[in-house]
């Protein structure tokens, strides 16, 4: 499933390129907010830099268009698409973003609970098939490909000290409609990344929402 993965590059070059430098600028500045920006030569860069793409390409509206970059890609005029490019990208506009529950892998398929909807799916042929655990919730971005989905890359585990808080936030946004569950995954994607920073801390001070330990 190479193509998706050209497409979204071919895309943010557009959207992360010279002309969207402030833009991008200020993107890094809102998702990596007291959670440390990490040198090119830190152990979890490529992951991070794989987290805040996915986001800004899928779920943040550029300033001035009230849209996200997938939103708003038939409108730019420095974009061309072939027609395959054009289907793929709403299967893209289709993507499922969640917090899941690892269940089994069998051979090469995942099988997985989303914990927002409920409902159990199974990954078919994942080349990603390491790093599950079943203690461990974790966030993802599945693309639908015909009876199945593939993953992006921006994964984000949470450690399994953490999966009460995690179910208690899901059940609160389950529970009341103005919440939005985007708000609540960038926040613990914060909250990941200052675990690993802040090893001396408690990891409920870390994942809460009381929290009076100041970053």
């Amino acid at each position: 499933m190479n193509e998706y993965f050209a497409l979204m590059e071919k895309i943010l070059h557009h959207f992360a390129g010279d002309l969207f430098r402030e833009e991008v600028k200020m993107a890094k500045s809102q998702f990596f907010d007291n959670a440390g920006i990490l040198d090119e030569n830190a152990p979890q860069y490529e992951l991070r830099m794989s987290q805040f793409f996915d986001w800004y390409l899928f779920t943040r509206d550029l300033s001035g268009y009230g849209q996200t970059p997938l939103e708003v890609v038939y409108m730019t005029r420095e974009l061309r698409f072939s027609p395959e490019e054009m289907s793929l990208i709403e299967k893209l506009r289709e993507h499922r973003h969640s917090l899941f529950e690892f269940t089994k892998i069998k051979d090469s398929d995942i099988y997985i609970k989303d914990l927002m909807r409920g409902d159990k799916i199974v990954v078919k042929k994942s080349p990603w098939v390491f790093g599950f655990d079943s203690d461990e919730i974790f966030e993802a971005r599945l693309i639908p490909v015909g009876d199945t989905f593939i993953f992006t890359k921006g994964f984000c585990f949470h450690p399994a000290e953490a999966k009460k808080y995690i179910l208690s936030e899901i059940k609160r946004h389950k529970k009341d409609p103005d919440l939005n569950p985007e708000d609540m995954m960038l926040k613990l994607i914060k909250m990941r990344y200052r675990f690993e920073r802040y090893r001396h801390v408690k990891i409920d001070m870390i994942y809460s929402n009381d929290s009076k330990v100041v970053f």
